[in-house]
C-alpha cells in the first residue's frame, strides 16, 4: 500500500481527491469542518516537502452548475483550517484550469470547482478522468467518504498514474483502522451494531460473525430479534420479513462461539416524541400502544461489563433515538463505557453517520481511538466488499 511517505513532493504538483462535501447553512457558511480538518495532514506534508496541491472534491448533489453547490463558498474555511491562502478556479477541466495549475507555485494550494457539475464524474467517464489527470504529477486519494463510488476522480483516474499514485494520510488511516478490527485485532473483540433495521446491517453481521467474540445489538433492530424469540414488542419498530433471518443469525453466532447480547430492558414511550409518557420495562413485555426508543439501565450495565473486558471495539449505530434527550441515556452510557475501555488500553473504532453524530454531540471524539469519516464506505468495508477508490490505487 503506497502512502504519502513513499513520495517526496518537492517541485511536484499533487492532485488530491479530498472529501469536502461539508454542510453549509443558508448563508453558505460551513457548519462542520471535520472533513476539511481530516485532509489537513496530507496537504501540509506535501507543502512541507516543497510541492503544491491541486484539490478536487464534490459538494452535494447538483443538477448541472448550481451556484449553491459551488466550492467557492468554502474557500475561506479551507484557508482558515489549513493556514495557507487557497486559490480557486471556477471549473475543474478546460483551458482556464490548465492555466491556473501551470501558474501554481510550490507551497500553493488550488481548489477546483465542484466535480459533480459534470455528469461525467458520477458516470466514471474515462475521457473526463484523463482530463483531470493532466492537472497533477502525483495522484493522491484522501477521500474515504467516496471510496465506495466508481467515479471518475476516485476510481478511474488512478490508471493514468501507473507509478505515481498513493493514499493520503486520512484514507490510509481508515484502511488500517478497519483492517485492525477485522483482521489484526487483539481479542476479545466486540462489535456494537445499532440502528433501525437488521436488513441494513446483515452484510456486516455475516462478515464479522466469525471474527468477533461479542456482538451487542441495539436500536430499532433489537425488536426484530426479540419478536423472533417470542417476545411481545408492542408498537416497536420491527421487520416482520426478517424474523427467520434473526433466528439464523443467532444460530450462526452460537456455531461460531460468538455471543450476541440483546437489550434486556427498554425505555418505552406512548408516542415518538420527547414529550411522550415513558416507562422502563422488560424488552420481551412491551404493551400494545408503546414502543421501545432506548435501552434501559440493566442493559447499559450488562453492555458495560462486556465492553470493559474487550480489547478491540467497533461501534456502528446508536442504541436509541439519541436525538431526543429522553432517549439518549443508553447511547451516552455506551459511549462512556467505550471511553473507559479505551483509556484502559482497548482500540476503539467508531463509524457510521449516526454513531459519529452521537460521538460529536456527547463529546466522545477524543475519548475513542478513531472516528471514521465515511459512513457508506465503512459499511461496505465491514461487509468485506472491495471499494473501487481503494482498489484503483492498489493496482
Amino acid at each position: 500500500m503506497k502512502t504519502l511517505n513513499d513520495f517526496n513532493f518537492e517541485n511536484k504538483k499533487a492532485l488530491i481527491r479530498v472529501d469536502f462535501n461539508v454542510p453549509l447553512n443558508d448563508s453558505f457558511k460551513v457548519t462542520d469542518d471535520t472533513r476539511i480538518q481530516a485532509a489537513k495532514k496530507t496537504i501540509i506534508k506535501i507543502l512541507e516537502d516543497g510541492g503544491s496541491c491541486v484539490l478536487m472534491s464534490h459538494l452535494g448533489r447538483p443538477k448541472g452548475k448550481e451556484d449553491k453547490f459551488s466550492l467557492r463558498h468554502i474557500v475561506d474555511k479551507v484557508t482558515e483550517v489549513i493556514g495557507v491562502q487557497v486559490k480557486f478556479v471556477d471549473d475543474c477541466v478546460g483551458d482556464k484550469v490548465s492555466a491556473a495549475v501551470a501558474n501554481l507555485k510550490n507551497g500553493e494550494i488550488l481548489l477546483l470547482e465542484n466535480l459533480r457539475f459534470y455528469s461525467e464524474e458520477k458516470a466514471g467517464d474515462i475521457a473526463f478522468a484523463e482530463q483531470l489527470s493532466k492537472l497533477g504529477d502525483v495522484y493522491v486519494n484522501d477521500a474515504f467518504g467516496t471510496a465506495h463510488r466508481a467515479h471518475a476522480s476516485t476510481a478511474v483516474i488512478a490508471q493514468f498514474f501507473p507509478e505515481n499514485k498513493c493514499f493520503g494520510n486520512l484514507l490510509a488511516t481508515e484502511i488500517e483502522s478497519i483492517d485492525k478490527v477485522l483482521n489484526n485485532s487483539e481479542k476479545p473483540v466486540t462489535a456494537i451494531l445499532g440502528g433501525a433495521k437488521v436488513s441494513s446491517k446483515i452484510g456486516v453481521i455475516e462478515n464479522i460473525i466469525e471474527k468477533v467474540d461479542h456482538i451487542i445489538v441495539g436500536g430499532g433492530m433489537t425488536f426484530t430479534f426479540i419478536k423472533a424469540l417470542g417476545g411481545t414488542i408492542g408498537n416497536s419498530l420491527v421487520e416482520d420479513d426478517k424474523l427467520d433471518l434473526a433466528l439464523e443469525i443467532l444460530e450462526k453466532a452460537k456455531a461460531n462461539n460468538t455471543e450476541i447480547h440483546l437489550p434486556v430492558d427498554a425505555v418505552i414511550a406512548d408516542a415518538f416524541s420527547n414529550d411522550a409518557n415513558t416507562q422502563e420495562v422488560d424488552t420481551t413485555k412491551i404493551p400494545e400502544g408503546w414502543m421501545g426508543l432506548d435501552c434501559g439501565p440493566k442493559t447499559s450495565e450488562k453492555f458495560a461489563e462486556v465492553i470493559a473486558k474487550s480489547k478491540t471495539i467497533l461501534w456502528n449505530g446508536p442504541l436509541g433515538v439519541f436525538e431526543m434527550e429522553k432517549f439518549a441515556t443508553g447511547t451516552v452510557a455506551l459511549g462512556n463505557a467505550i471511553a473507559e475501555a479505551t483509556a484502559n488500553g482497548a482500540f476503539s473504532l467508531v463509524g457510521g453517520g449516526d454513531s459519529v453524530a452521537a460521538v460529536k454531540q456527547f463529546g466522545f471524539g477524543d475519548k475513542v481511538s478513531y472516528v471514521s469519516t465515511g459512513g457508506g464506505a465503512m459499511l461496505e468495508m465491514l461487509e468485506g466488499q472491495t471499494l473501487p477508490g481503494i482498489e484503483a490505487v492498489l493496482k
